[in-house]
């Protein structure tokens, strides 16, 4: 049995990890593979659950629980539907991994962040990604982007611009420790130029 492809997009709140994951999924069909289109939290019937919790509850989430809700969601989401797809060597594109968890919890929220992305290989068994794309953006322009949306903002999208800036140099910190991992791009650029740069990329990690 072939092990398929694990490609992730990680970024701040706005970067454009939708759309490129979009595309990405687009072209891989076209060219005949198999795609698994996921995302974190919110990739299973649990995460669904979850997922309100974590970006839309009223109410307050200490840093801790978020962390574990997170965790939490990572375990069931690698368990019941990423490792099945790879298995069955297909692609799996997900949004956000536990690069995010490092992130978010571990620097936006000010958490050990060693421990963090401890917990969350603990969650899921190990299991890292074969590729993630990195799209880095200024959280400046990322909430320019966000308020052109004119959509109401989630817990996180809603923090201060200091939890956001923390987020970016998090994110650049771990790329810059796994550089064979990660795609770093820099997602003020256009749409189609950083389509391609990740197709090119993703091809040769297919051939």
């Amino acid at each position: 049995m072939t092990r398929g492809l694990w490609v992730t997009f990680e970024g701040g709140d706005g970067a454009g990890k939708t759309t490129q994951a979009s595309l990405l999924e687009q072209w891989l069909r076209a060219q005949g593979r198999t795609v698994v289109r996921t995302r974190e939290p919110g990739g299973t019937e649990v995460g669904v659950l979850i997922r309100d919790i974590v970006l839309h509850h009223r109410g307050e989430v200490s840093p801790r629980a978020e962390a574990l809700l997170y965790a939490a969601d990572r375990a069931q989401h690698v368990a019941t539907l990423v490792r099945p797809a790879l298995e069955r060597g297909e692609v799996v594109i997900q949004d956000r991994y536990l690069d995010s968890s490092v992130a978010y919890q571990g620097a936006g929220r000010v958490l050990d962040a060693p421990q963090v992305r401890k917990l969350s290989l603990w969650a899921a068994e190990g299991a890292l990604p074969d590729v993630t794309v990195l799209l880095d953006l200024d959280p400046a322009a990322a909430r320019r982007r966000l308020d052109a949306a004119d959509k109401p903002f989630d817990r996180l999208e809603a923090e201060r611009s200091e939890f956001h800036e923390r987020v970016r140099a998090a994110f650049l910190d771990l790329a810059s420790a796994e550089p064979d991992r990660f795609l770093v791009l820099d997602a003020a650029l256009p749409a189609g130029e950083l389509a391609d740069t990740i197709r090119t990329h993703i091809s040769s990690r297919l051939s």
